[in-house]
Protein backbone atom coordinates (compact mmCIF):
# COMPACT_ATOMS: atom_id res chain seq x y z
CA UNK A 1 0.00 0.00 0.00
CA UNK A 2 1.52 3.29 -1.09
CA UNK A 3 0.97 6.25 1.17
CA UNK A 4 0.75 9.69 -0.29
CA UNK A 5 3.54 11.97 0.80
CA UNK A 6 2.96 15.49 2.02
CA UNK A 7 4.16 16.83 -1.31
CA UNK A 8 1.60 14.70 -3.23
CA UNK A 9 -1.36 15.93 -1.17
CA UNK A 10 -3.44 18.72 -2.74
CA UNK A 11 -2.59 22.12 -1.36
CA UNK A 12 -5.46 23.78 0.49
CA UNK A 13 -5.26 27.54 0.70
CA UNK A 14 -5.46 28.91 4.21
CA UNK A 15 -8.52 30.86 5.10
CA UNK A 16 -7.73 34.46 5.80
CA UNK A 17 -9.90 35.74 8.64
CA UNK A 18 -12.10 38.55 7.51
CA UNK A 19 -11.81 41.78 9.45
CA UNK A 20 -14.81 42.50 11.57
CA UNK A 21 -17.14 45.19 10.44
CA UNK A 22 -16.85 48.41 12.48
CA UNK A 23 -20.57 48.34 13.23
CA UNK A 24 -20.30 44.81 14.60
CA UNK A 25 -17.33 45.78 16.76
CA UNK A 26 -19.28 48.78 18.07
CA UNK A 27 -22.28 46.58 18.83
CA UNK A 28 -20.15 44.02 20.68
CA UNK A 29 -18.38 46.75 22.66
CA UNK A 30 -21.73 48.30 23.59
CA UNK A 31 -23.08 44.90 24.67
CA UNK A 32 -20.02 44.30 26.86
CA UNK A 33 -20.36 47.75 28.39
CA UNK A 34 -24.05 47.21 29.17
CA UNK A 35 -23.28 43.77 30.64
CA UNK A 36 -20.56 45.25 32.83
CA UNK A 37 -22.89 47.99 34.10
CA UNK A 38 -25.62 45.45 34.85
CA UNK A 39 -23.23 43.00 36.55
CA UNK A 40 -21.37 45.59 38.63
CA UNK A 41 -24.01 45.79 41.43
CA UNK A 42 -23.88 41.99 41.74
CA UNK A 43 -20.09 42.13 41.90
CA UNK A 44 -20.22 44.84 44.56
CA UNK A 45 -22.75 42.83 46.57
CA UNK A 46 -20.54 39.72 46.60
CA UNK A 47 -17.45 41.84 47.29
CA UNK A 48 -19.12 43.52 50.26
CA UNK A 49 -20.18 40.11 51.57
CA UNK A 50 -16.55 38.90 51.75
CA UNK A 51 -15.00 42.18 52.91
CA UNK A 52 -14.01 42.68 56.55
CA UNK A 53 -16.25 45.00 58.56
CA UNK A 54 -13.59 47.72 58.63
CA UNK A 55 -13.34 47.90 54.84
CA UNK A 56 -17.12 47.98 54.36
CA UNK A 57 -17.55 50.98 56.63
CA UNK A 58 -14.43 52.75 55.35
CA UNK A 59 -14.90 56.03 53.50
CA UNK A 60 -12.21 54.96 51.01
CA UNK A 61 -14.25 52.52 48.93
CA UNK A 62 -12.20 50.13 46.85
CA UNK A 63 -13.47 47.64 44.25
CA UNK A 64 -11.29 44.89 45.70
CA UNK A 65 -10.15 43.43 49.01
CA UNK A 66 -6.85 41.88 50.06
CA UNK A 67 -8.24 40.02 53.07
CA UNK A 68 -11.52 38.29 52.12
CA UNK A 69 -13.35 36.21 54.71
CA UNK A 70 -16.64 34.39 55.15
CA UNK A 71 -17.62 35.84 58.53
CA UNK A 72 -20.69 37.54 57.06
CA UNK A 73 -21.93 34.26 55.58
CA UNK A 74 -21.30 32.53 58.90
CA UNK A 75 -23.52 35.06 60.68
CA UNK A 76 -26.23 34.53 58.07
CA UNK A 77 -26.29 30.74 58.37
CA UNK A 78 -26.06 30.91 62.14
CA UNK A 79 -29.21 33.00 62.23
CA UNK A 80 -32.08 31.20 63.90
CA UNK A 81 -34.62 29.58 61.53
CA UNK A 82 -32.74 30.68 58.40
CA UNK A 83 -33.31 27.27 56.83
CA UNK A 84 -37.04 27.53 57.52
CA UNK A 85 -37.17 30.95 55.87
CA UNK A 86 -35.43 29.49 52.81
CA UNK A 87 -37.90 26.59 52.57
CA UNK A 88 -40.84 28.97 52.99
CA UNK A 89 -39.62 31.14 50.11
CA UNK A 90 -39.01 28.05 47.97
CA UNK A 91 -42.48 26.68 48.73
CA UNK A 92 -44.22 29.97 47.96
CA UNK A 93 -42.28 30.61 44.73
CA UNK A 94 -42.64 27.01 43.51
CA UNK A 95 -46.38 26.95 44.16
CA UNK A 96 -46.91 30.27 42.40
CA UNK A 97 -44.89 29.16 39.36
CA UNK A 98 -46.76 25.86 38.97
CA UNK A 99 -50.24 27.19 39.72
CA UNK A 100 -49.97 30.36 37.63
CA UNK A 101 -48.44 28.45 34.71
CA UNK A 102 -51.18 25.81 34.70
CA UNK A 103 -54.03 28.32 35.04
CA UNK A 104 -52.52 30.69 32.47
CA UNK A 105 -52.08 27.85 29.94
CA UNK A 106 -55.70 26.75 30.25
CA UNK A 107 -56.99 30.34 30.22
CA UNK A 108 -54.87 31.32 27.20
CA UNK A 109 -56.13 28.25 25.33
CA UNK A 110 -59.74 29.10 26.19
CA UNK A 111 -59.60 32.76 25.11
CA UNK A 112 -57.74 31.85 21.89
CA UNK A 113 -59.52 28.73 20.66
CA UNK A 114 -63.09 29.41 21.79
CA UNK A 115 -65.50 32.20 20.90
CA UNK A 116 -67.78 33.33 23.71
CA UNK A 117 -69.47 36.48 24.92
CA UNK A 118 -67.37 39.14 26.65
CA UNK A 119 -64.14 37.49 25.46
CA UNK A 120 -62.65 40.82 24.41
CA UNK A 121 -63.85 42.44 27.63
CA UNK A 122 -62.13 39.71 29.62
CA UNK A 123 -58.84 40.27 27.78
CA UNK A 124 -59.06 44.02 28.40
CA UNK A 125 -59.67 43.34 32.09
CA UNK A 126 -56.50 41.24 32.17
CA UNK A 127 -54.57 44.14 30.67
CA UNK A 128 -56.07 46.68 33.08
CA UNK A 129 -55.29 44.44 36.06
CA UNK A 130 -51.66 44.37 34.98
CA UNK A 131 -51.52 48.18 34.93
CA UNK A 132 -52.68 48.59 38.53
CA UNK A 133 -49.68 49.05 40.89
CA UNK A 134 -49.32 46.45 43.61
CA UNK A 135 -48.88 49.11 46.30
CA UNK A 136 -52.37 50.46 45.62
CA UNK A 137 -53.93 47.06 46.34
CA UNK A 138 -51.93 46.08 49.42
CA UNK A 139 -54.37 47.52 51.96
CA UNK A 140 -57.50 46.03 50.29
CA UNK A 141 -55.72 42.69 50.06
CA UNK A 142 -54.82 42.93 53.75
CA UNK A 143 -58.48 43.29 54.75
CA UNK A 144 -59.44 40.51 52.34
CA UNK A 145 -56.87 38.12 53.84
CA UNK A 146 -58.01 39.10 57.33
CA UNK A 147 -61.64 38.31 56.50
CA UNK A 148 -60.59 34.98 54.98
CA UNK A 149 -58.49 34.15 58.03
CA UNK A 150 -55.32 33.76 55.96
CA UNK A 151 -53.08 36.28 57.74
CA UNK A 152 -49.80 34.88 59.12
CA UNK A 153 -49.95 31.99 56.65
CA UNK A 154 -48.08 31.24 53.44
CA UNK A 155 -51.41 31.24 51.64
CA UNK A 156 -51.61 35.01 52.09
CA UNK A 157 -48.48 35.25 49.91
CA UNK A 158 -49.35 32.55 47.38
CA UNK A 159 -52.83 33.76 46.42
CA UNK A 160 -51.94 37.43 45.65
CA UNK A 161 -48.85 36.47 43.67
CA UNK A 162 -50.85 34.01 41.56
CA UNK A 163 -53.39 36.73 40.88
CA UNK A 164 -50.74 39.27 39.85
CA UNK A 165 -48.82 36.76 37.70
CA UNK A 166 -51.82 35.59 35.68
CA UNK A 167 -52.48 38.70 33.50
CA UNK A 168 -48.94 38.80 32.13
CA UNK A 169 -48.81 35.02 31.70
CA UNK A 170 -52.17 34.83 29.89
CA UNK A 171 -51.32 37.65 27.51
CA UNK A 172 -47.95 36.11 26.68
CA UNK A 173 -49.21 32.54 26.26
CA UNK A 174 -52.08 33.76 24.12
CA UNK A 175 -49.61 34.57 21.35
CA UNK A 176 -48.02 31.12 21.58
CA UNK A 177 -51.37 29.33 21.43
CA UNK A 178 -52.46 31.46 18.47
CA UNK A 179 -49.22 30.59 16.63
CA UNK A 180 -50.14 26.90 16.66
CA UNK A 181 -52.16 26.33 13.43
CA UNK A 182 -55.72 25.12 13.78
CA UNK A 183 -55.04 22.59 11.03
CA UNK A 184 -52.79 20.76 13.49
CA UNK A 185 -55.69 20.50 15.92
CA UNK A 186 -58.04 19.27 13.21
CA UNK A 187 -55.52 16.64 12.08
CA UNK A 188 -55.19 15.40 15.66
CA UNK A 189 -58.96 15.05 15.96
CA UNK A 190 -59.11 13.15 12.66
CA UNK A 191 -56.47 10.75 13.98
CA UNK A 192 -58.68 9.99 16.96
CA UNK A 193 -57.07 12.23 19.58
CA UNK A 194 -59.36 13.65 22.22
CA UNK A 195 -59.37 17.29 23.21
CA UNK A 196 -57.50 16.52 26.43
CA UNK A 197 -54.85 14.51 24.56
CA UNK A 198 -54.32 17.30 22.04
CA UNK A 199 -54.11 19.80 24.87
CA UNK A 200 -51.41 18.04 26.89
CA UNK A 201 -49.49 15.99 24.32
CA UNK A 202 -49.44 18.36 21.35
CA UNK A 203 -50.28 21.91 22.37
CA UNK A 204 -48.49 21.92 25.72
CA UNK A 205 -45.00 21.03 24.32
CA UNK A 206 -45.36 23.76 21.68
CA UNK A 207 -46.32 26.38 24.27
CA UNK A 208 -43.68 25.23 26.77
CA UNK A 209 -41.11 27.96 25.84
CA UNK A 210 -43.70 30.61 26.66
CA UNK A 211 -44.48 28.88 29.95
CA UNK A 212 -40.80 28.96 30.84
CA UNK A 213 -40.59 32.70 30.11
CA UNK A 214 -43.62 33.44 32.28
CA UNK A 215 -42.34 31.15 35.03
CA UNK A 216 -39.13 33.19 35.28
CA UNK A 217 -41.17 36.36 35.76
CA UNK A 218 -43.37 34.70 38.39
CA UNK A 219 -40.44 33.14 40.25
CA UNK A 220 -38.38 36.32 40.48
CA UNK A 221 -41.28 38.55 41.56
CA UNK A 222 -42.38 36.03 44.20
CA UNK A 223 -38.91 35.16 45.47
CA UNK A 224 -37.94 38.81 46.00
CA UNK A 225 -41.27 39.88 47.47
CA UNK A 226 -41.01 41.97 50.63
CA UNK A 227 -44.16 44.09 50.56
CA UNK A 228 -46.70 41.28 50.91
CA UNK A 229 -44.53 39.41 53.40
CA UNK A 230 -44.20 42.49 55.58
CA UNK A 231 -47.93 43.31 55.33
CA UNK A 232 -49.51 39.86 55.74
CA UNK A 233 -47.06 38.08 58.08
CA UNK A 234 -47.53 40.11 61.23
CA UNK A 235 -46.89 37.98 64.30
CA UNK A 236 -45.99 34.42 63.21
CA UNK A 237 -42.28 34.60 62.39
CA UNK A 238 -42.18 30.89 61.52
CA UNK A 239 -43.99 31.75 58.25
CA UNK A 240 -41.48 34.41 57.25
CA UNK A 241 -39.58 34.31 53.97
CA UNK A 242 -35.99 35.19 53.09
CA UNK A 243 -36.60 38.92 52.40
CA UNK A 244 -37.98 39.18 55.93
CA UNK A 245 -34.80 37.59 57.27
CA UNK A 246 -32.85 40.64 56.09
CA UNK A 247 -34.53 42.74 58.78
CA UNK A 248 -32.44 40.98 61.42
CA UNK A 249 -29.32 42.74 60.15
CA UNK A 250 -30.91 46.20 60.27
CA UNK A 251 -30.23 47.46 63.77
CA UNK A 252 -31.09 50.80 65.41
CA UNK A 253 -27.51 51.67 66.33
CA UNK A 254 -25.54 50.28 63.40
CA UNK A 255 -26.55 48.14 60.41
CA UNK A 256 -24.66 44.94 59.68
CA UNK A 257 -23.94 45.64 56.02
CA UNK A 258 -21.78 42.56 55.67
CA UNK A 259 -24.65 40.35 56.83
CA UNK A 260 -27.09 42.19 54.55
CA UNK A 261 -24.87 41.67 51.51
CA UNK A 262 -24.19 38.04 52.42
CA UNK A 263 -27.90 37.30 52.86
CA UNK A 264 -28.66 39.06 49.56
CA UNK A 265 -26.02 36.91 47.85
CA UNK A 266 -27.58 33.75 49.26
CA UNK A 267 -30.99 34.93 48.02
CA UNK A 268 -29.58 35.51 44.52
CA UNK A 269 -28.16 31.99 44.11
CA UNK A 270 -31.52 30.17 43.65
CA UNK A 271 -32.59 32.73 41.04
CA UNK A 272 -29.37 32.17 39.09
CA UNK A 273 -29.73 28.39 39.34
CA UNK A 274 -33.33 28.58 38.13
CA UNK A 275 -32.30 30.83 35.23
CA UNK A 276 -29.46 28.48 34.19
CA UNK A 277 -31.83 25.50 34.18
CA UNK A 278 -34.36 27.18 31.88
CA UNK A 279 -32.16 29.51 29.83
CA UNK A 280 -32.41 27.53 26.57
CA UNK A 281 -36.18 27.47 26.54
CA UNK A 282 -36.27 31.03 27.89
CA UNK A 283 -34.50 32.42 24.81
CA UNK A 284 -36.92 30.72 22.43
CA UNK A 285 -39.82 31.75 24.64
CA UNK A 286 -38.92 35.43 24.60
CA UNK A 287 -38.41 35.24 20.86
CA UNK A 288 -41.79 33.67 20.36
CA UNK A 289 -40.37 30.74 18.39
CA UNK A 290 -42.98 28.06 17.71
CA UNK A 291 -42.25 25.53 14.98
CA UNK A 292 -45.17 24.16 13.01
Amino acid sequence: MIRATRADRPHRPRRIPRPRHPRRLAAEATALLVAAVVAFPLYWMVLSAVKPAGEIQSTDARPWTLSPNLDSFRRVFEQQDFGRYFLNSLLVAGTVVLASGLIAFLAATAVTRFRFRFRTTLLVMFLVAQMVPIEALTIPLFFLMRDLGRLNTLGSLILPHIAFSLPFAIWMLRGFVRAVPESLEEAAYLDGASRARFLWQILFPLVLPGLVATSVFSFISTWNDFLFAKSFLISDTSQSTLPMALLVFFKPDENDWGGIMAASTVMTVPVLVFFVLVQRRLVSGLGGAVKD
